[in-house]
């Protein structure tokens, strides 16, 4: 899926991707359930090498406007893998403890051990989105926090942490549609925020927020992967089989055992 990846140093305008995108072999939902059950038994699958080889790291970055998809990516890409090895970190309005520390201070804790996959559902990115959109800190701050954030991201690299950042990009009548959803559902009611629809007023901010955190932080230890999230499942098709591509790049194996069992006899 080498089309939705955001090239280092490209500069990105979000009106040229679009969120009703579909290619490939499959352009229905009718025929992605059965391709993306084959991909989730491949990352079960992939994700039990990775916990038993004990060598490599995972981590997950999902960012989207509000409705955009984070948590039903994480329901239906990783269904089936064993929690044990999968971990996820969502990122609310930091704590007291939290801001008495560097804004990377909460997020770093958080990233992934030898033969973990970690899923950030919102991530260190939101202190240049929403903190440059609300201007809750002068820009001449939050605009030297691209250049922490590509070394941080760097250095975990450097440690054996390969990083895959996923931006689901939606449209705003796609947002409104969703948005209007969770009214009309009383299941869904819940999951309903006022906040929302002040946020959705930033529209256009948010836009320009992302493009610059595209343009200037897709590198080549951590990549941008701009996905069409108007069809969700076409979003979830995408995304599992860029995880599934990239973990087969690992070319892991399990790992022998420790001691001789060839003799043991088990009565």
């Amino acid at each position: 899926m080498k089309e939705y990846k955001v090239e280092p140093g490209v500069k990105i305008e979000l009106e040229k991707w679009d969120p009703n995108e579909i290619t490939g072999p499959i352009s229905q939902k009718s025929e992605a359930k059965d391709r993306l059950d084959e991909l989730n038994y491949q990352l079960e699958e992939l994700q039990e090498l990775l916990y038993a080889e004990h060598k490599r790291k995972l981590l997950v970055i999902l960012q989207a406007m509000d409705t955009g998809g984070k948590d039903g990516v994480i329901r239906h890409v990783f269904d089936g893998v064993n929690p044990q090895g999968v971990k996820v970190a969502s990122f609310k309005v930091p704590t007291q403890n939290e801001l008495d520390h560097d804004y990377l201070w909460r997020v770093h804790k958080h990233t992934p051990a030898k033969g973990e996959i970690v899923i950030f559902n919102r991530s260190h990115y939101e202190d240049v989105l929403v903190v440059r959109v609300h201007g809750l800190v002068p820009e001449h701050i939050w605009s030297r926090r691209y250049a922490h954030i590509n070394s941080f991201e760097k250095m975990l690299s450097d440690e054996g942490t390969t990083i895959l950042k996923f931006f689901l990009n939606i449209d705003l009548n796609e947002q409104k549609e969703r948005l209007q959803a969770r009214l009309d559902d009383p299941k869904k009611n819940w999951k309903f925020s006022f906040g929302d629809l002040e946020e959705r007023k930033l529209w256009l901010d948010y836009i320009q927020a992302y493009e610059e955190v595209l343009t200037r932080t897709s590198t080549e230890w951590a990549p941008w992967y701009i996905i069409p999230s108007n069809y969700k499942w076409y979003r979830n098709l995408v995304i599992a089989s860029i995880m599934v591509e990239t973990m087969k790049g690992f070319r892991m194996s399990y790992p022998d055992p420790e001691d001789d069992l060839s003799a043991v006899v088990i009565n």
